[in-house]
């Protein structure tokens, strides 16, 4: 699977991978909620140390990440750039003061606010993208079912969970191909390219992708009709993994990390931390 730069559970010997699959879940779920509610900086900033400390216990190289990454980089410049595009002024909005550093043309003038909002919101991208990566490179489809029915769960919602982790390569080797077949037939998709060039030719791979994903779900719906998936009240797991210390401890952390993250929300009146005053 790393061979083809594609997103998938990779079975490794760390502390990360032998985790419940419900604690890497329940602990990406957290992490993301509270690293997109809170505007603190100082809190982020702990945060992102900490999604990056685990990133780098779950030894996952550049090459298991390096096709999605590329995306995830472009898209989140893309979206600061937005921001400012849309709404200069957001941050003197918010912080209430305003202290220019650069007049530009018309209402594009650059702030210290401004910059100080990008910044949270470019930390935020370091809190939330490291766990995501985590819990699909390092979390087995199954075991995830298994241990979603374990404490408690529908069996439907965690096979439902299991499916969506497992067809993620899938959909990337779907894109691939319908990339290959798009270039076969002139459309040069590849660093050759200009950049505008490259995103049409990327916007054009949505409409087989979305019909090739709807065909197989399809396939998958009968499959697991034919089956009688759903009839019964309960069933076994082939994979099933209990929860133990270390689980645990990462959810006592996680559970630790928001707590205080909406402690810092009641002292700051309001999600955002104000060095400007």
């Amino acid at each position: 699977m790393t061979e083809n730069n594609l997103i998938g559970y990779v079975p490794k010997k760390t502390i990360i991978h032998q985790l419940s699959g419900f604690t890497k879940l329940f602990c990406f779920l957290l992490l993301s909620i509270i690293g997109m509610v809170s505007y603190d900086t100082r809190f982020l900033l702990c945060l992102a140390v900490f999604s990056v400390l685990i990133f780098r216990i779950a030894r996952i190289s550049y090459s298991e990440i390096s096709f999605v990454l590329k995306f995830i980089a472009f898209f989140s410049i893309l979206n600061l750039l937005t921001v400012y595009l849309f709404a200069p002024e957001y941050g003197v909005a918010i912080y209430g003061t305003r202290h220019v550093i650069f007049d530009g043309i018309g209402r594009y003038t650059l702030t210290q606010e401004q910059i100080f909002y990008e910044f949270n919101l470019l930390i935020k991208y370091f809190v939330t993208i490291p766990p995501g990566l985590i819990f699909i490179l390092t979390t087995n489809p199954s075991e995830l079912a298994s241990s979603i029915h374990r404490i408690g769960g529908s069996y439907k919602i965690a096979y439902a969970f299991s499916l969506a982790l497992r067809y993620i390569p899938d959909i990337q080797e779907d894109f691939r191909t319908i990339s290959k077949a798009q270039q076969a037939r002139g459309n040069e998709l590849s660093g050759k390219a200009s950049l505008m060039k490259r995103v049409r030719g990327n916007l054009t791979i949505a409409i087989p992708l979305i019909f090739s994903s709807l065909e197989r779900i399809e396939t998958i719906s009968s499959a697991m009709e034919l089956r009688r998936f759903g009839k019964k009240k309960g069933r076994t797991w082939l994979s099933a993994k209990p929860l133990q210390r270390n689980d645990y401890l990462a959810l006592f952390l996680v559970v630790l990390f928001c707590s205080i993250g909406i402690l810092l929300v009641i002292l700051n009146d309001g999600r955002f931390y104000n060095p400007f005053h």
